[in-house]
């Protein structure tokens, strides 16, 4: 059943710069709602959800999202999460992007988000405090930007695919076998890819693989497994992919997660 969550801050932040973690269980949401001050959201271990009208972002390890002030938004997880939150007043977001993005998190920003978290450290209370935050932030506004980690699209034909895939991420059928399925060309398929994903087919389907996996990992399943529920033949070749989408391996992501519950 899911878990409704209270909003922390309804009208004003108790300091301009703010720090907050949570862990939530799994199905949680906050209601919908919009504040006036800036947040970037990002998950220790799970991955955290973000629906606007029009658009739904995700934040797998590697990628936090940013809000700017005035964005109406639900926050949502599916499955068990470790995240925090950093609330910039308006007026210390004016570095930062204008519109709601993903921001690829370097090892310096997860370096001191793990330090914030580790030392309970909410508000700058000392100057040492105010060095650290303002650090974060000055590379918070340099960190490189994507629209979604895994954008989705109403388009009637690409939606049809993109909602298979999600049901059934290890379906492997080609983009011009799909393009078949729903009475098209691959060679709008794919255009429609890039106009409204500004991804190719394959590079979607990949990061809705690695986002599945993020959930198995969290649940303990092996690398075996998620392999062949994700429809790879051998456990080698989930592996490659998942490093080079993300960086780093399965049995990493799952200790990381373990450290942080």
């Amino acid at each position: 059943m899911a878990k409704q969550l209270q909003v922390p801050f309804t009208t004003k932040l108790p300091y301009p710069v703010y720090f907050r973690t949570a862990n939530l269980t799994e199905e949680a949401s906050y209601p919908r709602h919009r504040h006036p001050w800036g947040e970037f959201v990002y998950a220790f271990s799970g991955v955290m959800e973000l629906k606007l009208a029009d658009s739904h972002y995700l934040a797998p390890p590697q990628y936090g999202i940013w809000l700017p002030p005035d964005v109406e938004h639900i926050g949502m997880n599916r499955h068990e999460a470790s995240h925090c939150s950093l609330y910039l007043s308006r007026e210390r977001c004016r570095a930062l992007p204008k519109t709601t993005c993903a921001l690829a998190v370097s090892p310096l920003i997860k370096s001191l988000l793990e330090h914030l978290r580790e030392h309970g450290v909410d508000h700058p209370r000392t100057s040492s405090d105010r060095r650290l935050l303002q650090v974060l932030i000055d590379q918070l506004a340099l960190a490189p930007t994507q629209g979604s980690y895994l954008p989705i699209s109403d388009d009637p034909l690409l939606r049809q695919v993109l909602t298979a895939l999600e049901e059934n991420p290890a379906d492997g059928r080609s983009l011009a076998q799909w393009a078949r399925q729903v009475h098209t060309t691959e060679r709008t398929l794919e255009r429609r890819c890039q106009q409204h994903l500004g991804l190719s087919f394959t590079d979607w389907r990949q990061r809705l693989r690695v986002v599945k996996a993020l959930a198995m990992l969290e649940t303990g399943r092996s690398v075996e497994a998620i392999a062949l529920d994700l429809g790879y033949s051998s456990a080698s070749a989930f592996i490659a992919m998942f490093r080079r989408m993300t960086g780093t391996t399965p049995d990493k992501v799952r200790g990381q997660g373990l450290a942080a519950s």
